[in-house]
């Protein structure tokens, strides 16, 4: 490709028109204030730039043009771009197109970090990623000013320059401790379920494969719910759809935009050069005798689930070449796969207890709440557990030791914001911001839920003080959005505000990593994960690959807030129940993302999906994943990765363990 072909812009009507524009750009911006000062309620133009350019494509012809804008309104900063219309140099783009790349009044409490680039030949551009580590398309310069425009954020958001990348600057990442743990509010609201009806046949992909793995048992434990107030989650929730547009403007960067975000995540992953030490082995082959281990299989055990019907590669893409699953998976999870179990009851419980209270064998205790599951009524009991809160060796009498002694430690937290008055509150920016923001997610947290629902809950007031307390006790972590996700369920379950939090602090201990500024904890799961797939599927690895979707964000929500959106309330529950055991490995739930992408691979690679696509797709399959068979899948995927598997998942890959000396925080004395 020429270079006249990027960057020649002397016939290019875009560029002649944003020249007109851009001299009146300073009038404009002189109105503007002008027409503010009658409008004391308006927001302050602080800065203005035209002929900022997204290039849906390579070439500069193709690009749209548009203006830049910083706003500021109650204390807060915010980001739009806004293409210009009437203008146009390529046909192809309708205005329709060009308004699906605008950026409305995205506040910088949701951005994580600009990343500037100043290539030798071309144009600046930067890069705006936010707190969940997705990005907007690169924004070009065509007249510069990249250096004015980070001066001007630099005036009213504390812009400090990243120790690793001189061209990275990190967005309120404040120098003290405190400071820095006071600014940790900006993750975006945590990604909902689109809703609608989905464009293809996903209830079809799993309605076959969950027949064998669904018993009686495990269908009592929902009808066992109601007096607990369970109630089955509302088909819409309009208050989950809240945070769509963020992940749906995300699906629409295209490829050459994302080929620069994805250079950013593969420079920041922390594996750049280690990751050739984790290129894994082969996985060892097979019994041969694998079909004859499957028929016997299948002939025994009425939970199997057959062959999947929905799809017949031969008749829907006979003109694409689906390569052939190297493991063949339905036998795979038939021999090594275990169906699911009925949960476990009180009198099963108390079999595992001695006579003090202490558990026997923990090791046996978590298998069968992996294989199984546990009644509603037991899950205030054994969670504890399962989460680390409680020691398997502690007696019923060092657990209501403890219970009061948390207790009170809880309400001692709890004062610390408490005590806040209103005049300290005025002069604590950080602290109204972190408010603010949990006040705004517990509202919209599971509303449609019976135990969240309806005006003045008591509920939702209890999730805000647990989510307060929490910023106060974990000053490094703070609170992100995404956070009442997890906490809901553990509040429903405890039904007590004091052991709500302290389970909420050990799960915190295990996941806090996914809610990191740097968001190197997503990075390295989504990193492991795509050696997974490259493991256990390497034509859909290669797939992923030819199609640029290695860096795998489309399973960013799986893993951020551990499928809560994928299955409804009582599923979460009894999948979460299953991570927590940690019985086969603590990255179990990276083995969960592989067997819905196997699960879902002919569809992927048939219908030759690009990112744009397969997102749409993965957020599509909410609500139609079968649980018990996905369970089932990933126990197989991960007894047949074995050693090779574990060696793909990096050290120190989050969910950590449970810290052997409890869950309290060792502090350095300089936080204090």
């Amino acid at each position: 490709m020429e270079a006249s072909e990027l960057h020649d812009l002397s016939d290019d009507a875009d560029y002649a028109a944003s020249q007109l524009q851009g001299s009146a750009s300073m009038m404009r911006c002189e109105s503007d204030k002008r027409s503010r000062s009658s409008d004391p309620d308006a927001a302050e133009l602080i800065y203005l730039k035209d002929n900022v350019a997204i290039h849906p494509t390579q070439f500069a012809s193709e690009r749209i043009s548009g203006r830049l804008k910083l706003t500021k309104q109650d204390a807060l900063l915010f980001l739009s771009w806004i293409p210009y219309k009437g203008q146009t140099s390529n046909a192809k783009l309708s205005e329709k197109d060009r308004n699906l790349y605008t950026i409305t009044a995205v506040p910088f409490t949701e951005v994580r970090s600009i990343r500037r680039h100043t290539p030798p030949l071309g144009w600046q551009y930067v890069i705006v990623v936010l707190s969940s580590g997705l990005a907007f398309p690169p924004l070009y310069f065509y007249n510069g000013g990249v250096k004015e425009f980070l001066a001007t954020v630099k005036q009213h958001v504390l812009l400090a320059r990243s120790a690793e990348d001189a061209n990275v600057f990190i967005v309120n990442d404040f120098q003290s401790r405190l400071q820095k743990t006071l600014s940790s509010l900006e993750l975006p609201s945590s990604l909902p379920v689109a809703s609608g009806q989905s464009t293809y046949p996903l209830d079809e992909v799993y309605s076959n494969e969950s027949q064998g793995g669904t018993s009686a048992g495990v269908d009592n434990r929902v009808s066992n719910l109601s007096q607990y107030g369970l109630r089955k989650q509302k088909s819409h929730d309009p208050t989950r759809d809240l945070s769509i547009h963020l992940l749906e403007k995300f699906s629409l960067v295209t490829k050459f935009a994302r080929e620069t975000t994805t250079q950013l995540f593969s420079e920041n992953n922390g594996f750049g050069s280690a990751g050739k030490r984790w290129n894994n082995q082969p996985v060892h082959s097979y019994p041969e005798k694998l079909s004859n281990i499957v028929e016997e299989k299948h002939d025994e055990n009425p939970h199997s689930y057959p062959e999947k019907e929905h799809l017949n590669d031969e008749e829907i893409y006979n003109d694409i070449d689906v390569p052939a699953d190297p493991l063949e998976f339905n036998k795979l999870s038939l021999v090594w796969g275990k169906p699911r179990q009925p949960p476990m009851g009180s009198q099963e419980f108390t079999a595992f207890l001695d006579s003090e209270g202490r558990v026997v064998e923990s090791k046996a205790l978590r298998e069968r709440v992996f294989y199984g599951g546990i009644e509603h009524h037991l899950r205030k009991e054994v969670w504890p557990f399962l989460l680390g809160y409680h020691a398997y060796e502690s007696t019923y009498a060092e657990r209501e030791y403890l219970r009061s002694v948390k207790q009170m430690e809880y309400a001692t937290l709890k004062q610390q914001w408490q005590s806040i008055s209103r005049e300290q509150a005025k002069r604590f920016t950080k602290y109204r911001e972190r408010k603010g923001l949990i006040d705004k997610d517990v509202v919209r947290t599971d509303r449609s839920f019976e135990y969240y629902e309806g005006d003045d809950n008591l509920n939702v007031n209890i999730m805000r003080d647990i989510l307060l307390t929490y910023s106060f006790y974990n000053f490094d972590l703070g609170y992100c959005q995404g956070m009442s996700d997890y906490l809901s369920p553990i509040l429903f379950v405890m039904e007590d505000e004091s052991e709500a939090f302290w389970c909420f602090v050990a799960l915190m201990e295990r996941l806090g990593p996914n809610f990191n500024r740097d968001q190197n904890g997503m990075h390295t799961q989504l990193f492991a994960l795509s050696k997974l797939v490259e493991l256990l599927d390497s034509p859909l690895h290669n797939y992923f690959k030819q199609n640029d979707c290695l860096n795998y964000f489309f399973c960013f929500r799986w893993i951020l807030i551990q499928f809560k959106r994928e299955f409804e309330y009582e599923k979460t529950m009894q999948l979460w129940e299953v991570l927590w055991t940690q019985y086969l490995t603590e990255h179990f739930h990276l083995y969960v993302c592989v067997a819905i992408l196997k699960r879902c691979r002919s569809t992927i690679i048939g219908e030759q999906m690009d990112f744009d696509t397969l997102l749409k797709f993965i957020n599509e399959l909410s609500g139609h994943i079968d649980l018990d068979s996905t369970v089932r899948d990933a126990e197989a995927l991960c007894i047949c990765a074995g050693e090779n598997g574990a060696a793909s998942i990096p050290p120190g890959t989050p969910p950590s363990l449970p810290l052997d000396d409890g869950i309290v925080y060792s502090l350095d004395d300089d936080v204090l």
